[in-house]
């Protein structure tokens, strides 16, 4: 009679979980383990591309707010509404369809009489909107769809502070972006509306075009590249270093080779993986995280870096980072799981009609896809390949690359002040101006603020280049420095003539500036920069040398007086 009893008493030991033959819990695997999600579904990959691409547009549109005001607004270096008006003339009428289609943006719509608050709203509004789905991680096509159009419309009034290829990669992942969520319903798992294989596809085709073009552009583009010299020069000469160059660039020429040739491998090699199955895109997609993450220690280059991993988050599928939900009943991992268990058992996610209907709007993209990716591949065959280049105006596919020539010498603007009435007195005292983050103070440590970006600062390394006749821009900063113009200092760090009469003249001198040599394990003589003059950029101007330059450009000289 003993025998039998046995049993029972085990089951009553072990009553804290299921006995022999008790079901599994949910979310568990016959045998009482946690059970693991299975491959080839994006309910969890969906959430983290989300709030991935809310992450970058919040950092863009915070940019745009704090610097659209003095860059385009009303009284900014290059204001949007007399650029829209060059765009009416050019097309000979008012907003028609050619001007509009020229240049996509709400400002159309909008009074141009108030510039800045038609800035600062569309600014806002995507600030609320990237906001609250980074938060929640819920979107709806609505919501994407806003978040594109908000962004697009800077864009495209941006003119030369808007001109790098990360505003159209944005754009492009925005727009796919649009094609992961269900039209209205705002929930991180909407069941009726699962991810589409072509929008993941969507996502890979544009990583592999942005590692690609990058990749070809610079074996087409200079020879350093070719002979494994470029990254001597790269950590020193990019637009805006931060510290970590600094101690990067005194590594062993052999490091650099090794640098160069990983980037060739990252760039030529690794995006054919997406096209290899599962393992090796997982592989892809890793690799590239990681490719990107050395990019933003090493560099200021706004929010590119973090950008470019948002489509190299389509690599993964739920499977492949579960790891990052918590486990649990009622959890999102646990949700998941039941959603594939019954894909599995072949329930229908939603209804047949709404599942034709969604089926037919993301083949519908993936066909606009392709036939837009036909003059970008044409680009990408092309020994005369062009980067960061768009062939529409809504930019929806569009060419990248990056460091297609590296400049052996970094020269820098520097801007200057006297308050002497003489500019050419010998006695003359000329203070200098210093940004918030471009090179200037020997003494200042170079600056670390990826994602966020300084578009003043990354122009001015471009005008070095060129002369200020190419950069008209330029003189009309020298004139609001001459007032001391509040608005447009705000973009600067130091000014010099704060608290005191604005100077006289403004100069415009050419320097150029290397890395100092380091010691002790910082700059040595606590100098990060060593400079040497060569010559001036533009000569001293006063007020009055500006004003016919002012009137010419229609740019306000009134306020200057």
């Amino acid at each position: 009679m003993a025998a039998p009893e046995e049993p029972l008493r085990r089951r009553k030991v072990g009553s804290a979980g299921p006995g022999p033959g008790s079901p599994p819990g949910p979310g568990r695997d016959p045998a009482g383990c946690p059970a693991r999600l299975g491959a080839g579904t994006f309910w969890l990959t969906r959430i983290v591309l989300l709030r991935a691409l809310a992450f970058v547009y919040f950092v863009a549109f915070l940019v745009a707010f704090h610097q659209n005001k003095q860059l385009i607004g009303d009284r900014g270096l290059l204001p949007c509404r007399l650029y829209l008006r060059s765009v009416q003339q050019h097309f000979r009428g008012g907003a028609g369809w050619d001007a509009v289609s020229y240049a996509p943006t709400l400002l159309w719509l909008l009074d141009w009489s108030h510039m800045d608050s038609n800035l600062d709203a569309i600014a806002l509004l995507g600030l609320g909107v990237s906001s609250f789905i980074l938060v929640t991680g819920c979107a709806n096509m609505v919501l994407m769809a806003a978040l594109w159009v908000l962004y697009m419309s800077l864009v495209n009034v941006g003119q030369v502070w808007w001109p790098a290829g990360w505003e159209s990669q944005l754009l492009e992942t925005g727009f796919l972006g649009i094609f992961l969520c269900p039209l209205w319903t705002l929930s991180r798992l909407p069941r009726g509306t699962p991810t589409s294989q072509i929008v993941v596809w969507g996502f890979r085709w544009l990583i592999f075009r942005i590692m690609l073009g990058a990749g070809l552009i610079k074996i087409r583009g200079d020879q350093c590249w070719r002979d494994l010299t470029c990254m001597d020069f790269h950590y020193e000469t990019q637009p805006v270093p931060n510290p970590v160059a600094y101690f990067l660039h005194r590594s062993p020429w052999w490091v650099h080779r090794i640098e160069t040739l990983g980037n060739h491998f990252l760039e030529l090699v690794v995006p054919f993986f997406v096209f290899l199955g599962r393992r090796m895109c997982v592989l892809h997609g890793v690799l590239q995280i990681l490719f990107q993450v050395v990019l933003i220690i090493s560099g200021n280059l706004s929010f590119l870096n973090w950008l470019t991993i948002v489509p190299s988050i389509a690599c993964f599928d739920d499977a492949t980072l579960g790891f990052l939900f918590p486990s649990g009943p009622g959890g999102l991992k646990d949700q998941v799981l039941k959603m594939q268990k019954k894909e599995g058992q072949g329930v229908q996610p939603m209804p047949r009609y709404g599942c034709m209907v969604r089926q037919a709007v993301n083949l519908a993209m993936g066909v606009l896809v392709a036939w837009l990716s036909i003059p970008v591949v044409l680009n990408l065959l092309s020994p005369k390949q062009v980067m960061n280049s768009s062939f529409n105006p809504l930019r929806i596919v569009n060419t990248y690359g990056a460091f297609g020539s590296i400049t052996k010498e970094r020269t820098e603007v520097i801007l200057q002040g006297t308050a002497s009435p003489n500019a050419s007195a010998p006695d003359a005292v000329w203070e200098d101006y210093e940004f918030k983050c471009k090179p200037g103070n020997l003494r200042r440590r170079p600056c670390l603020i990826s994602p966020y970006h300084h578009r003043l600062d990354w122009l001015m390394w471009f005008a070095a280049f060129q002369t200020y006749e190419h950069n008209e821009w330029i003189l009309h900063l020298a004139g609001k420095l001459l007032v001391n113009d509040a608005q447009t200092l705000s973009l600067l760090a130091f000014n010099p003539f704060a608290g005191r009469a604005p100077p006289r003249w403004v100069r415009g001198e050419h320097y150029r500036y290397k890395f100092s040599q380091p010691g002790g394990g910082h700059a040595a003589d606590g100098k990060w920069w060593i400079r040497r003059r060569l010559g001036a950029y533009f000569p001293p101007l006063s007020l009055q040398d500006l004003k016919g330059y002012f009137k010419a450009r229609e740019w306000p000289y009134t306020e200057l007086e």
